[in-house]
């Protein structure tokens, strides 16, 4: 991995447009570019899957590592919620909800989210603006 930066790191589905979605709200709401982004499918994104020994075909979860942890599914949207800030820590409250619950929720959307919103065919390709803010 060329780049390594302090912080947290969200790997997600680069070719999900539901997923490039929420990583372009992410930067709105992370003012303080804490959240660093990087894709499954590329090369530093599976250099940490294997590094943290996660498959490196499934891209039903978004893997979300904080603090040399990891956290997947409805717990890693929870957790980055937190790490937002504001008013968005109230979400947090649904850690209470059982996490069977929760990841049932987390897998009908993601089983369905190219259906409802399609997919690229090649992995997005970050701004200028906002390169910084991408592993590599």
């Amino acid at each position: 991995m060329e780049k390594q930066r302090d912080g947290s790191i969200l790997l997600f589905d680069g070719v999900c447009n539901f997923c490039n979605g929420i990583v372009n709200f992410l930067i709105r709401q992370d003012k303080k570019g804490r959240i660093s982004f990087g894709s499954l499918q590329s090369d530093a994104g599976q250099e940490l899957l294997r590094e943290f020994r996660l498959p490196q075909q499934d891209f039903e979860s978004l893997v979300y590592i904080k603090d040399c942890r990891i956290y997947q599914k409805s717990t890693a949207a929870l957790e980055i919620a937190r790490d937002l800030g504001g008013l968005w820590i109230a979400a947090y409250i649904l850690v209470v909800i059982p996490k069977p619950l929760r990841d049932g929720l987390y897998f009908w959307i993601a089983k369905n989210r190219y259906r409802w919103f399609g997919r690229k065919d090649h992995c997005m390709i970050p701004t200028p603006e906002i390169r910084e803010r991408f592993i590599d």
